[in-house]
């Protein structure tokens, strides 16, 4: 493309999500940088950028999109906002075949819509290049912090949401006074490493794997836990992560070692549902199950954690889990609970910072393929629909699609 003209939708999902693809400096930069691209911005009372902040940098603002090429969202779009023949960018929690969405992709479909989803967008070697995964991984490490502190009642941290930015935060790390607690992050990618930014900040220190398990300190410290941590295959001695990820199935786990010394919790690790939980609920009644908080960053419900039974808000961010009873109850009921973070969508805490890394990504990796004839075929595989009809790569979609239109 020549000319591309890139329309910022309003957010319609209830409830509302405050982020946004491009924050107003990025729409700048973004038009500096590529010529040819020029972005208007639908007007929002609800954005965490403000109509006039976006004005004041000389963005238009324009109700009617009509005449966009390319429409950029961030949440799904609600049916009756559509517009036929667009090409439009958002997640559409669709691929999994989510029971929720089915209509959505059938109204995709039936006006015409090219639908590139975000999560689709990978480089050459097979890595997402757009998410907030870092922010639900600071998020939530956060909040994690924050329910150990309100747990034992060592200290009070204002929660995220009622920050204004990720600076007004971090003053907050001064309060956090912890004891020689051991806090576990699982996982490797961008979720995990958002985490442990936030522990390295409030100075926790990080040891290995080793002497996180058999070392006793007298400070709180915290080991990262990669697959090959707490998985092993009984046929194989050797440790093979490819092997893993294609037949997690064949797996157990070996993460009851790690109970026994854990403190805090803090899952970031992205969960196959094939692959075996990291522990069972039983576990939990065990006298030597030692993790009393867990910070289930994924919340990937009744998924890798047991004790995940439903998803939480960001306004009221926690429960108990009864090991005795199984049963769920309200949070900080009574110290031999297990007490659980699960909430589904950390990075709107901070939506301005989690809009700032999203729109960076979004420059560098998906704008040059607008003007290089999608060289490398990016947008091409994030591509789940085009001219009414599901692209090849996403035609295991179609019974879920149809099944929507009766």
């Amino acid at each position: 493309m020549e000319k591309v003209k890139i329309g910022i939708i309003k957010e319609g999902k209830i409830p509302v999500d405050k982020r946004v693809p491009l924050t107003p400096k990025k729409c700048v930069e973004a038009m500096q940088e590529f010529p040819g691209a020029e972005v208007v911005v639908q007007p929002s009372d609800v954005r965490c950028f403000t109509d006039e902040e976006y004005a004041e940098l000389g963005i238009s603002l324009q109700q009617d999109l009509n005449d966009c090429d390319v429409l950029m969202g961030v949440k799904e779009v609600p049916i009756d906002l559509l517009i036929p023949n667009k090409t439009y960018f958002f997640f559409s929690h669709t691929i999994k075949k989510q029971p929720h969405n089915a209509k959505l992709l059938r109204a995709v479909l039936d006006k015409n819509i090219t639908l590139i989803d975000y999560e689709l967008l990978t480089n050459a070697q097979g890595q997402r290049v757009v998410a907030f995964g870092r922010y639900a991984g600071i998020v939530g490490a956060y909040n994690g912090i924050l329910t150990y502190g309100k747990k034992w009642k060592l200290f009070d941290l204002k929660p995220a949401y009622l920050c204004h930015e990720m600076e007004d935060m971090q003053e907050e790390y001064f309060k956090v006074k912890l004891p020689p607690i051991k806090i576990a992050v699982t996982g490797g990618g961008r979720v995990a490493s958002g985490a442990m930014e936030v522990l390295d900040k409030m100075g926790i220190k990080k040891v290995s794997v080793f002497d996180y398990l058999y070392k006793q300190f007298k400070e709180p410290v915290y080991a990262q836990l990669h697959s090959g941590d707490y998985n092993n295959r009984p046929d194989v001695e050797v440790w093979d992560s490819p092997d893993f990820y294609a037949h997690p199935e064949l797996y157990q786990s070996t993460f009851r070692k790690f109970t026994k010394v854990t403190d805090l919790l803090m899952a970031c690790a992205y969960w196959d549902p094939r692959a075996p939980k990291l522990f069972s609920e039983e576990d939990t009644r065990q006298p030597d199950f030692k993790i009393d908080t867990i910070a289930d960053i994924t919340c990937d419900v009744d998924g890798s954690i047991p004790t995940t039974k439903r998803a939480t808000t960001i306004t009221q961010p926690a429960y108990d889990y009864n090991p005795e009873t199984g049963e769920l109850e309200p949070p900080y009921n009574k110290k031999d609970n297990i007490t659980i973070m699960a909430v589904d969508n950390l990075p709107c805490e901070l939506p301005r910072n989690a809009s700032r890394d999203f729109g960076r990504h979004l420059i560098d990796n998906v704008f040059p393929q607008f003007f290089n004839n999608d060289e490398g075929g990016m947008l091409e595989r994030a591509t789940i629909t085009k001219g009414g009809e599901l692209t090849e790569r996403y035609k295991y979609l179609q019974e879920y699609a149809e099944a929507a239109a009766v």
